[in-house]
């Protein structure tokens, strides 16, 4: 057995994650509805599935460009030119074993033991600590909860940037508040990222599972050309990929060099088959994403009236993203509770203390699945609630 001693601190305090524990906890239990984790219910779509089939059984197993095939680098130009009416060349784009990997690879760039990364929370749990693996001081900005509605302060973001603050990451739409900046919210933070000299890594992973538009407000919307920002994005929640672990990065080419040497160091590039599969996400799966669109806000109206009508839960349907985050009155160790709700309710949710200190009073419960499970679900939780004194 290796002795703890000889391995990095890091590595040993690495927080387990209170998602996968409620996960654990429930799984093969009977009779449980499903809202723990970041991701619907649909399958692939088949003809993502058969694209990644037919390169298979053309034999595309073997190694392949670090960057990306040049075919899926130029489907992710065509998609986001788009989506942000801009001409993005294919050489600002680079394919990653994920969402999270993406994450990695920007802060295996940026921050070490010694440099401090600054985030806007309460925030998905993976990015704290992933810049803690790579020994950064994280500082926490905490979105203010006031009226039901979930705000940044900016002078508090300005004031945790120090000297030493080499990140600051924002995800927007925002896992797990649904907080989704406005245009004039991401220029003012990105002054204050241009004036500190720090880098933005943009998460904007839910920024098409947006409901008062096409896609959200983007930092796209407001980046001039010498402005330092990297886009970490992911094929999971639009195209239901979750387990493909398939993401990209956009940033300037001239970081190109550097990124596909740390794509090298890491995963050495994703399976050329998969990437296939990603090429027709991009090029076929636009009625698929807008269908999940339509049905996700359609279940969070369904989920967040029939809470709200309990008198006993406060909550405001999210802008962005597809997850409710909740208090309930009476309930303060919300890590407790989420495990009684498997055991009582039948229903499996993430409590708050998954996501920091400023969510410990919550839960949150993913609705992004069929809408009959979604109103079941939201029925239990109700009825649970009323047993609560």
């Amino acid at each position: 057995m290796v002795d703890l001693s000889r391995l990095r601190r890091e590595a040993v305090e690495a927080p387990e994650s209170g998602i996968v524990a409620v996960v654990n906890h429930a799984r093969g239990k009977d009779g449980i509805i499903p809202l723990w984790a970041g991701e619907g219910d649909l399958p692939t779509p088949q003809f993502i599935a058969n694209a990644a089939a037919e390169s298979l059984k053309a034999g595309e197993t073997f190694y392949t460009w670090q960057r990306g095939l040049p075919e899926l680098r130029e489907a992710l130009s065509a998609y986001t030119s788009r989506l942000y009416d801009q001409n993005l060349e294919p050489a600002r784009f680079f394919v990653t074993g994920s969402g999270m990997h993406a994450i990695q690879l920007c802060l295996m760039a940026l921050a070490g033991a010694g440099d401090e990364v600054v985030y806007v929370g309460p925030v998905w749990p993976n990015f704290e600590a992933a810049a803690g693996l790579m020994g950064a001081k994280r500082r926490e900005v905490t979105l203010d909860f006031e009226a039901g509605r979930w705000q940044l302060d900016l002078d508090k973001l300005k004031a945790a940037i120090t000297p030493k603050t080499r990140v600051l990451f924002v995800n927007t739409p925002s896992n797990p508040t649904g907080w989704t900046a406005s245009k004039a919210t991401l220029a003012a933070i990105l002054a204050i990222a241009r004036e500190a000299g720090v880098v933005i890594i943009a998460d904007e992973i839910y920024n098409r599972f947006y409901y008062e538009g096409e896609r959200a407000p983007s930092f796209h919307d407001v980046i001039a050309s010498h402005d330092a920002i990297i886009f970490v994005n992911s094929f999971s929640k639009n195209w239901a990929m979750t387990g493909w672990r398939v993401g990209w990065i956009e940033t300037s080419p001239a970081l190109g060099q550097m990124i596909e040497n740390l794509i090298q160091y890491s995963n050495s590039g994703v399976a050329p088959f998969m990437q296939r599969g990603a090429i027709a996400a991009l090029v076929r799966g636009e009625e698929f994403v807008e269908n999940q669109i339509a049905r996700a806000e359609t279940a969070r109206d369904i989920f967040c009236d029939i809470l709200t009508a309990t008198n006993r839960v406060e909550l405001t349907p999210p802008d962005g993203a597809f997850y409710a985050f909740f208090k309930v009155d009476g309930i303060s160790d919300t890590r407790t509770a989420a495990f009684r709700i498997v055991d009582e309710a039948k229903v499996a949710i993430a409590p708050g203390t998954a996501f920091g200190p400023q969510g410990a009073p919550f839960f949150r419960a993913c609705f992004h699945r069929r809408l009959d499970e979604v109103e079941q679900a939201a029925h239990r939780l109700a009825e649970w609630i009323g047993f609560q004194v």
